[in-house]
């Protein structure tokens, strides 16, 4: 089952990456969702929060530690808040994690990130004590200096916040455009689009697959968008971001149009007898100003081996809200101060008295 599970999963989280964005005037829902990509590249500055509960998870294989780690992650919420602007590049993210269940605990991370530098606020985690020196201050890593001592070259193109904001509107293009508006697009009365309060929307586009068209979706993935999506990766400024060889991209290009169809759509017929997609939804907001100020995803799925008699179903439900689009933005954590900074060094070797290192 793993095996077959984490393959499709893949290519479910793959068509997920259509994370939507805005459009000018209400559209046709493809056409919208398409300018979309592009509208996206003008935020330079924004406030968001975000969400994702896993709402329902079981798991049958006769395994128990991972019918154990089903329940300790269902009902499992991660939360996030977040401001960034690009110029100062500065990005800073209150991250927390809630575990229910007979393993219960809740802790929160903080990170602050420019554009070379970054802080992790190390936490209290229940079940991990960690040297109490050490809880509480952030840890400081310099990209540029952890690179020289590592013997390799400083990549600033990774922490380009803009060149990743166009690679995604050229992947989120390439994806879209392969996707039939009739059987995968539509929109959606703001009434009925259960937007949370303070969300002033004129246009509510979805994207959306369900059984009879997760097949056909697949093959579209598989055959049509990800060379494209290949394509753009094998440009210079992008492979260079991604850290990629020209040799690696080529490999991969080589894999991909080397697939056996035959044995492909096999697969695809043999995946139809025990996955079920009860919902697969992805709405975005669209407000006046044409930015997408609200995104959420549903995700309800069953898997039912009737070979093995293994079961899983996963229900997920997500969203993402932003706020303050190109606005002048006041950071809650700013840079910290030296005082309350560690060094990797530090940390290990706090960590190492412990034993824990």
């Amino acid at each position: 089952m793993n095996k077959k599970f984490a393959a499709i999963m893949l290519s479910l989280m793959l068509v997920l990456t259509v994370v939507l964005s805005g459009c000018a005037k209400k559209q046709e829902p493809k056409e919208a969702m398409s300018a979309a990509a592009k509208n996206a590249m003008q935020m330079t500055s924004y406030e968001m929060k975000s969400s994702i509960a896993i709402e329902d998870l079981k798991i049958t294989e006769g395994d128990p530690s991972a019918e154990q780690v089903a329940t300790m992650l269902k009902n499992a919420e991660l939360t996030m808040t977040g401001i960034h602007q690009a110029e100062p590049q500065q990005t800073e993210i209150q991250m927390g994690i809630n575990l229910k269940g007979d393993m219960a605990m809740t802790f929160n991370i903080d990170m602050v990130m420019t554009k070379e530098k970054l802080y992790v606020k190390i936490p209290n985690i229940p079940m991990l004590p960690l040297p109490e020196d050490v809880v509480g201050k952030y840890l400081y890593m310099d990209m540029k200096e952890l690179a020289e001592e590592a013997g390799e070259e400083f990549n600033p193109s990774a922490f380009d916040t803009e060149k990743s904001q166009k690679f995604g509107a050229e992947v989120m293009d390439a994806l879209l455009s392969e996707y039939d508006q009739a059987k995968y697009f539509k929109q959606i009365e703001t009434k009925d689009a259960k937007l949370p309060e303070g969300v002033d929307a004129k246009q509510v586009v979805q994207f959306y697959i369900t059984n009879d068209t997760l097949k056909e979706a697949l093959e579209v993935l598989v055959n049509k968008a990800a060379p494209k999506i290949m394509d753009i990766v094998a440009k210079d400024e992008y492979r260079e971001m991604l850290n990629l060889s020209k040799e690696e991209v080529e490999e991969a290009k080589a894999e991909m149009t080397s697939v056996d169809q035959g044995e492909f759509k096999q697969d695809l017929e043999e995946m139809q007898k025990y996955l079920k997609i009860n919902t697969l939804n992805i709405n975005t907001a669209i407000d006046k100003k044409d930015f997408p100020v609200y995104q959420d995803v549903v995700m309800n799925i069953d898997f039912n081996d009737p070979e093995t008699q293994d079961n899983m179903k996963l229900a997920v439900k997500g969203s993402t809200q932003y706020s303050k689009i190109n606005e002048k933005q006041t950071f809650k954590i700013g840079i910290p101060k030296d005082t309350d900074l560690i060094t990797m060094e530090e940390f290990e070797e706090s960590m190492s008295e412990m034993g824990m290192y």
